[in-house]
């Protein structure tokens, strides 16, 4: 479907980035939102393949280029921006698609369904001279932010260990749609909440290289229909296999000789809500973000030894809603400063080869490396 409405005003008559949005769900519509909401950059044009979906987000937005194709969407030679937030085995053909067409991308995490494919599309972006952002929003997140900037100045010492995990109660996605196809999604809980605490661990760590992995992986609730929740995806197609973990845990080794335990998982038998934890073992202190329930306060602990005695000090910080927005300003910022050199996406390439080397793992019982 496409709106009669096709005038598109040219960049210098809006000093705006004009962009196009692909998917209908959660992460398409939290994308149309935050460029809508953002200065620098205007909708111009919306793909999907639920008409009635496609209508109601093109009138309530007032979005006036509406697609059933993101083909047709892509095709567009006065779009700057695609914004990709549809399931993942599709962020592949649609960034590489856009990129070769001379347009920016901002994709819905992860990359891609494996690390292969999302190579591929880091040398689109680089090959093209586009930027190509990730959706790692929750790094963005204010406790985050400070623990970043408290670490700057090595309070802990050398951290030689650290924790990271995103767990669920009972929190399966669509249950029998294509979240859980391996197929469609690339794997379970692990390439989809695992791959945030992976995020803000390497992101707090400055980015150390993950060498090699040994990982288990499980779906004991899941294949037996338990654990689905109430997190629903619209549009879920009934019927398709279980055939992904509901619960991945992996030792990770970096090239530095530090660790890494990373666990996720959609439903277990355990607490009653869910949690986001990264926890940081140093020589000379410890952090922990521990967010229960979507928390937005009390959320992180600093631990030391002061005047020979353990110190506790748990910071007052208040943790605002807006993390998608605050990492599609930075994707903004980047493609207006016009440097796009470090902004190909080889930050998220380097978590979806871990993320392919845990699965590989738990799939072959052994440790592997990392490519």
């Amino acid at each position: 479907m496409q709106s009669s409405a096709q005038f598109v005003p040219s960049v210098a008559e809006t000093d705006s980035l004009r962009v196009g949005v692909v998917g209908l769900g959660f992460a398409g519509t939290t994308h149309l939102d935050a460029f809508t909401a953002l200065p620098g950059a205007t909708v111009v044009a919306l793909a999907g393949q639920e008409p009635a979906r496609l209508a109601e987000l093109g009138s309530t937005r007032n979005v006036p280029n509406l697609y059933a194709d993101w083909q047709d969407l892509v095709a567009r030679d006065d779009i700057d921006v695609v914004s990709i937030g549809v399931p993942n085995d599709l962020h592949h053909p649609i960034a590489v698609a856009a990129l070769n067409a001379g347009k920016h991308v901002f994709c819905e995490k992860p990359l891609a369904v494996s690390g292969l494919l999302a190579a591929e599309m880091v040398e689109a972006a680089r090959r093209n001279d586009r930027v190509l952002e990730v959706a790692y929003n929750h790094r963005r997140r204010a406790d985050v932010q400070y623990l970043r900037r408290y670490l700057d100045d090595r309070p802990l010492g050398a951290v030689y260990h650290t924790r990271a995990s995103w767990l669920r109660r009972s929190g399966i996605p669509g249950m029998g749609s294509w979240f859980t196809s391996k197929a469609a999604a690339g794997g379970g809980p692990l390439i989809d909440l695992g791959s945030h605490v992976l995020d803000i661990a390497l992101y707090l760590l400055d980015e150390p290289r993950v060498k090699s992995v040994s990982a288990i992986a499980h779906n004991e609730l899941g294949r037996a229909g338990r654990g689905g929740g109430h997190h629903q995806v619209s549009g879920g197609a009934s019927g398709v296999a279980f055939d992904v973990e509901d619960f991945t845990s992996a030792l990770l080794r970096f090239e530095d000789g530090s660790s890494m335990h990373l666990e996720a998982s959609w439903a277990s038998y355990s607490k009653a809500n869910e949690d986001i934890e990264v926890e940081l073992l140093g020589a000379e202190g410890g952090a922990r973000l521990h967010v229960d329930n979507y928390a937005t306060s009390g959320t992180v602990t600093l631990y030391q030894d002061v005047a020979g005695a353990p110190s506790i000090v748990r910071p007052t910080i208040t943790v605002p809603s807006g993390h998608h927005q605050a990492v599609i300003a930075e994707f903004i910022a980047a493609i207006t400063s016009g440097n796009y050199e470090k902004h190909y996406g080889e930050f998220a390439l380097h978590r979806s080869r871990v993320v392919d080397a845990i699965y590989r793992s738990a799939h072959e019982g052994r440790e592997v490396e990392v490519a």
